[in-house]
């Protein structure tokens, strides 16, 4: 954004004619790896990590198709600590006790965090699923469409990977909105 845009957005914020709810709610709040930990610390909730590169065609478009999406980013933002993870940074990072560097390979490179959290299959863009203690349940790998993400998403954030098995929940998921244009019609 450049400073004219965030002088606007700034004057309309003290002016009244938009809230800093409707701000957070337009995008995925994501947050950095260290604020999801303390952040699960504080009030326990589900974690999901986007391990992404910034060369990742399509990763970006999972971020431009899928996370843009206004029934995900508000299920994400509602049932989540979501983190975005580049695969390439070289910060150390700490998980578990353990710290987690940036290793130079050449050309290239990987993160350590990012290779024990896709198992060693550095794949990408990849979706990690943690429980509310910081414990992976699941990572996919793989661009996701806006209807694929929002059954992984709700399969976990409702836990029903404890008790269904993902072939009969995908076979019998129907997206909220649809449910919510449905209930609409019946009043009508």
């Amino acid at each position: 954004m450049s400073i004219k845009q965030l002088s606007i957005v700034f004057l309309l914020m003290l002016s009244g004619q938009i809230s800093q709810a409707s701000i957070q709610t337009d995008s995925i709040q994501w947050l950095s790896w260290e604020q999801a930990l303390d952040a699960v610390a504080e009030q326990p909730k589900k974690i999901m990590i986007e391990v992404y590169t910034d060369w990742c065609v399509w990763c970006k478009k999972m971020d431009n198709q899928t996370f843009t999406d206004e029934h995900i980013v508000k299920y994400i933002n509602e049932n989540y600590y979501p983190v975005k993870f580049n695969a390439h940074q070289k910060e150390v990072v700490e998980y578990q006790g353990k710290s987690y560097k940036f290793v130079n390979a050449g050309n290239s490179g990987y993160h350590e965090l990012a290779a024990e959290l896709l198992k060693g299959r550095l794949s990408y863009p990849a979706i990690v699923f943690m429980d509310e203690e910081s414990n992976v349940i699941q990572t996919i790998s793989g661009y996701k469409s806006p209807m694929q993400f929002m059954q992984m998403v709700t399969y976990f954030g409702e836990n029903r990977h404890r008790t269904t098995p993902w072939s009969t929940y995908k076979k019998s998921f129907v997206p909220r909105q649809m449910l919510i244009k449905h209930d609409q019609n019946q009043e009508n």
